[in-house]
């Protein structure tokens, strides 16, 4: 099945269905803002205006049609009419296709969109009509005659079509409603336009993936009824991505698109086989049977005692009929899972002795049930469910069929002042009940489509309210009170039949739910009714269906689903775990993330399972552990090994704290956890939220260093300080043992702004800032969100803490050092794939860590701890993104290793790049067997060394090793920061970074005077950046060693050009600010560069670095007079000789060269002069940056210049390249 052709034909069939119904809406003078009245009318027409200026007459029919247009628009919404009208022709079009494609058309078997013939683009309807069995009247003999004579092939066709969905309605009423209506008025199709929806879904999805009888290479039919359900999943695209686009709560019209999910057809099967399989072989044993069954998990082997309570259920399953087995999926969306079940039910009547055709009527009328919120996917799963029914019997569409699957509807609209007329042949005992239920029904289907299946409807007595309802009397009086009455009688027993299957139990309940945040999603009232009447379970929409599928499950019923993992580990499902291990689980294959091919990454994690209505406390279920696969097929594939599989016993969980679902632990695992947790002997906290990140929040290399205090031990001292800036853990990428110090806060005058912030929004500091009496304390921190590994990092004194950024403190810090090496042990990392599977490592979930403190061993794991703090903190101060970097490593070399040198004019930097590759491979091996030991000691002291290796892998190593390329370029970027003062070849570590300039620092090589460094792709200045850079590189390693050092950068860099000089001119021309913006950005934060880049444009005319933290009010207006202008003169003069070397050239390369350097001068000058136009507007106001708001705030002061343009709307210029 091609998905990627499907996805492209629904997206677009959507679109252009939505604009070919608006269009037609505004031929009847119908448009978004307004619903035009008649301009003329009579006794039986009314003249519209339409949309093109035209006039358009219509008859007493069609008036009625589009008063009835008018009214749905003004009580729905234009957008939800014209999005309705349009799926419900696209359902009939893709169901009409299916069904040419299998032969299934009703009455006679004829193409109706394509044609047999191949190369024939003509359907066969076309051709054939009037010569088809569908009693043409003579009006409309005449019209196919007249059509096809004068060639209106496409009006015809459209007649066609619209007389052979009317047919259908005959039989599948359900999907194919009476089509004279607004619906039919609107419907512009046709079979000759290449680019229209017919023609790309004849064209555009082969026709093997609708033909049920089509077999794939693998031996499995390709074209399947499911496609139905992808052609659904792929039109709800960008109604889905709107809704998720737009910022609020999702409405209850979004739901259905917003949750949406085909569940794959594996998975499909497995839950199937494994719940309404196992509940027939379970009481009628066929190893036959059972043996067409893939996906089928044989049960483990029981205990004596749970062998002799399962014989007694099995006996009750032997007493079930194929007939009596009823199932249902509540969430039903296309129908997938009904279709599988149906072809179950079929093999489970054979077996029982039936005949597939009476099967097939038996199994639509009693054994499947499906509701959904959605109308489209009612229709559709409708539609599928009798294609089913189709294929085992050729005459189901004539037998007056109707599957039991409904779209659930709301009651809002019915007139209860119209019940009294109902119940006339009922006794008025049994009418006062009928009315005081019906009444009881319309008041819990009250905007049932917010809340959909989740809602509890009473049993009533089905049977008596059928009779209330098709029973009317109104004394042949037509009043204004029974207008409609007949209407509201076929609401009534609608909602009656969706009541009756709401309220009662099924013996297997099978669904892949939608899944929404209680919090993130809901909308109010559905979050209200959620919190009222599930609070067990109220965290999610998905565990609120998981609750009222047990509830929807008979006794001894089976219950089998797909959700989202997390109820299975979370503490916020804690009372929902205890409620469903008083169920047995039966079977669950873990599938985590990436088990929808369609959904990315390690955001949805999921879980199927198949749960047994009884209490079996020693019943061992089976457990298959997928995780391993990245895609659909791998967990199949995996599924199929065999391997990775558990068989536990319910009971075995309840020595975990939370019973979290962890059955792929160990004996000594389960031991483990009774041990003392890390709650009890120190203290993991959660930080605060600032409510304005952007606002509180700056990376360290921002702000004016001068109002920055790391030091102070306690709110006292950061007070006594003054400062506004301290430092702030805030999570971070995978780094363990030290580093990810990259955030500040602005915590002046102990938070002052941020507790004024938190009091106004939620009238309570404490709410949002949490734990103040840690802050500035020691402790361990770590990333609460994360992709991967837990890891912990040591926090000294002086840090506050995030909401994502956790920090355990200790009351007693001997501690700490063996804790943090328990914590990033593998042990740890094990116990916590139980606490925070989800990778949500919340200070609750990781004090609830067992530890061992091991007094033997605790000497050795302090002085392992000890050194790899110390390496990791020695690795991430070599880098200028450490507050604590002292000079560059390839600088540093030099000292460390003096003596390898006898002359130092002449150091050769390839030399102490060796160097310094060597010392990276010594940190990262030590480091690296570090860890390895200390996991070793862990794995001893917790007896896990048959199911635990101490090894680590590479890429867990977090200490970096050497690299060529980008170790070159850090080291330019640090000769730019001593271009720039803000390192000093004098002294270490950060010597200017706002505040008072002191040139006496700077002796050994002078800044940059105007803090402006011209960047350009020729040489015509003096001070250019890379004339900077060749004085400071001698200045550095030497006279002698320059040509081979310069050599050697350029090889690293890998630039293109023909010299050493020239290669990094070109570095610096177009990758140097890249490689900066890279290195100043953390995750989330976005890119903060200190170096800000002057740029005119694509054309490389103008470009000039300056430093941030030097900016002055007049620094725009010197990069314009003393840099711009002059570049744009020596442009000129380049443009002037150039064009003299074109007059005189002699040679055709001379005069090729000479054109191709006036056509790059004159785009420069052109780029600069309107460069120069906005530089001069910025450079008269004399703009003042304040270092205090980051980069982002200052940045954007320069950013979309106007510039005026005769006769042309103005045209917007940013200052700085783009960031």
């Amino acid at each position: 099945m091609n998905k990627n052709a499907i996805k492209k034909f629904a997206i677009d069939a959507r679109n252009k269905l939505i604009a070919s119904v608006t269009d037609k809406a505004g031929m009847l003078g119908i448009t978004k803002d307004a619903c035009s009245e008649s301009i003329t009318k009579g006794a039986d027409f009314e003249v519209y205006k339409t949309t093109a200026g035209t006039e358009v007459t219509l008859n007493k029919k069609q008036c009625e049609h589009r008063r009835k247009l008018v009214e749905q628009i003004k009580a729905r919404g234009f957008d939800a009419v014209i999005e309705e009208v349009a799926y419900t022709w696209f359902n009939r079009i893709c169901a009409i296709r299916f069904m040419e494609v299998n032969d299934y058309m009703y009455p006679a078997r004829v193409r109706v969109l394509s044609s047999e013939k191949a190369g024939k683009n003509e359907p066969d309807i076309l051709t054939l009509a009037p010569d088809i069995d569908w009693e043409f009247t003579e009006e409309e003999r005449e019209y196919i005659i007249d059509a096809k004579m004068k060639n209106k092939l496409d009006d015809l066709f459209r007649m066609l079509f619209i007389k052979q969905c009317n047919l259908l309605h005959e039989v599948l009423p359900g999907l194919f409603e009476e089509t004279e209506d607004y619906t039919e008025m609107l419907l512009n199709i046709s079979f000759t336009n290449e680019d229209d929806v017919i023609r790309i879904l004849v064209d555009g999805i082969d026709e093997s993936d609708f033909n049920i009888t089509t077999v794939g290479e693998n031996g499995k039919q390709a074209g399947q009824v499911e496609i139905i359900g992808w052609l659904y999943q792929y039109y709800n695209t960008e109604p889905k991505n709107k809704a998720f686009a737009k910022k609020g709560k999702i409405t209850k019209e979004e739901v259905p698109a917003v949750t949406q999910l085909f569940t794959p057809d594996w998975i499909v099967r497995y839950m199937v086989e494994n719940s309404l399989g196992r509940l027939w072989v379970e009481g009628h044993p066929d190893a036959d049977l059972q043996g067409k069954w893939k996906y089928y998990l044989e049960e483990a082997e029981q205990e004596p005692q749970v062998q002799a309570e399962l014989a007694k259920i099995r006996e009750e399953y032997a007493k079930l009929k194929p007939e009596d087995i009823k199932l249902i999926d509540p969430c039903m969306g296309s129908g997938h899972i009904l279709v599988y079940a149906f072809d179950v039910f079929m093999q489970i009547y054979e077996n029982a002795g039936w005949s597939a055709r009476e099967a097939a009527q038996s199994i639509v009328e009693n054994n499947i049930y499906g509701l959904d919120i959605d109308d489209r996917a009612a229709q559709l799963s409708y539609f599928a469910v009798m294609m089913k029914a189709r294929q085992y019997d050729r005459r189901i569409f004539t037998r007056g069929v109707r599957p039991n699957v409904y779209a659930i509807q709301e009651s809002n609209g019915i007139n209860q002042n119209q019940l009294k007329y109902f119940g006339a042949e009922l006794d008025e005992m049994e009418r006062n009940t009928a009315i005081m239920q019906i009444e009881g029904l319309l008041d819990t289907l009250t905007d049932a489509k917010e809340y959909g299946s989740i809602l509890n409807v009473d049993e009533y007595d089905w049977d008596l309210l059928r009779r209330f309802v098709n029973s009317m009397d109104v004394d042949g009086q037509i009043s204004f009170d029974t207008y409609g009455l007949d209407e509201t009688a076929e609401k009534l027993k609608e909602l009656i039949e969706i009541g009756a299957i709401m309220a009662q139990k099924y013996e297997v309940v099978a669904t892949n739910p939608p899944y929404m945040g209680s919090r993130g999603g809901m909308n109010p009232q559905l979050y209200k009714v959620v919190n009222e009447c599930y609070p067990d379970s109220k965290a999610d929409l998905y565990s609120v269906f998981i609750e009222k599928c047990s509830c929807l499950v008979c006794k001894k019923g089976f219950q089998a689903m797909i959700t989202q993992q997390g109820w299975m580990f979370l503490t916020s499902f804690d009372k929902l775990r205890e409620k469903l291990l008083n169920m047995d689980i039966i079977s669950l294959l873990h599938l985590g993330a990436r088990a929808f091919d369609e959904i990315g990454g390690e955001v949805v994690q999921t879980a199927s399972f198949v749960f047994r209505k009884s209490d079996f406390k020693k019943y061992i279920a089976t457990y298959c552990r997928l995780l391993d696969g990245k895609s659909e097929n791998e967990k199949q594939c995996i599924f199929f090994e065999k391997t990775n599989r558990f068989y536990v016993s319910k009971e075995k969980f309840n020595v975990l704290s939370e019973k979290s679902i962890a059955y792929w632990l160990s004996s000594n695992m389960f031991a483990a956890f009774s041990n003392c947790e890390l709650g009890k002997i120190a203290k993991p906290r959660q930080g605060m939220a600032t409510s304005d990140n952007n606002r509180f929040l700056r990376l360290w290399n921002e702000v004016d260093w001068n109002k920055v205090e790391l030091s102070a031990q306690n709110e006292e001292q950061a007070i006594k300080s003054a400062k506004k800036w301290f430092p702030y853990n805030k999570g971070g990428g995978f780094r363990k043992w030290y580093g990810n110090n990259d955030y500040l806060i602005n915590w002046e005058n102990n938070g002052q702004e941020i507790k004024a912030l938190a009091t106004k929004l939620y009238k309570c500091v404490t709410r949002t800032i949490k734990n103040m009496q840690f802050y500035f304390k020691e402790g361990l921190t770590w990333s609460t969100l994360s992709s991967g590994t837990f890891n912990a990092r040591y926090s000294c004194t002086g840090f506050l803490f995030d909401t994502k950024g956790s920090t355990c403190f200790f009351d007693d810090e001997k501690k700490l050092p063996y804790v943090a090496a328990f914590l990033n042990s593998i042990v740890a990392n094990e116990l916590l794939k139980v606490l925070a599977p989800t990778l949500d490592y919340n200070a609750g979930s990781v004090a609830k860590i067992p530890v061992i403190i091991s007094k033997s061993n605790k000497s050795q794991i302090d002085n392992l701890y000890a050194e790899c703090l110390q390496i990791a903190k020695l690795d991430w101060d070599s880098f200028e993104t450490s507050w604590d970097f002292k000079r560059h490593p390839l600088l540093s070399v030099i000292t460390r290793n003096s003596v390898l040198f006898d002359d130092t004019d002449d150091i050769d930097l390839a030399e102490f790049y060796t160097c310094w590759e060597n010392e990276c491979n010594e940190r990262f091996n030590q480091l690296k067997a570090n860890e390895e030991e200390l996991n070793r000691i862990f794995i001893d002291i917790y007896g896990l060394q048959d199911e635990l290796t101490p090894e680590v892998e590479d890429k867990d190593v977090t200490v970096r090793k050497a690299d060529l390329q980008r170790d070159i370029k850090s080291l330019i970027s640090y000769a730019v920061g001593c271009m720039f003062g803000r390192y000093s070849l004098n002294e270490e570590g950060l010597i200017y970074a706002g505040g008072e300039w002191d040139d006496s620092r700077y002796t050994t090589f002078q800044p940059d005077k105007d803090n402006i460094i011209p960047i350009t792709d020729e040489e015509y200045f003096e001070d250019d950046i890379v004339s900077r850079f060749c004085d400071w590189l001698k200045t550095t390693f030497g006279t002698k060693s320059f040509d081979t050092n310069m050599d050697f950068i350029a090889k690293a860099l890998g630039n293109k050009g023909d010299t050493s000089r020239k290669v990094i001119r070109n570095y610096f021309l177009n990758d140097f600010f890249k490689d900066h913006c890279n290195t100043y950005s953390v995750t989330g934060s976005g890119k903060r560069p200190i170096y800000w880049l002057f740029d005119s444009g694509k054309q490389n005319g103008f470009k000039a670095l300056i430093y941030m933290h030097r900016y002055d009010a007049d620094t725009v207006g010197r990069v314009r007079t003393d840099y711009l202008h002059k570049a744009q003169k020596y442009v000129e003069t380049a443009m002037q000789s150039a064009q003299y070397t074109l007059d005189n050239a002699s040679s055709s390369s001379e005069k090729s060269k000479a054109t191709k350097s006036i056509t790059k001068y004159t785009k420069q000058l052109a780029e600069m002069q309107l460069y120069d136009e906005a530089i001069a507007h910025i450079a008269n106001q004399r703009i003042e940056i304040d270092l205090d708001d980051g980069v982002k705030v200052n940045y954007a002061k320069f950013q979309g210049v106007e510039v005026a343009q005769e006769g042309k709307k103005a045209l917007k210029v940013d200052l700085l390249a783009k960031i």
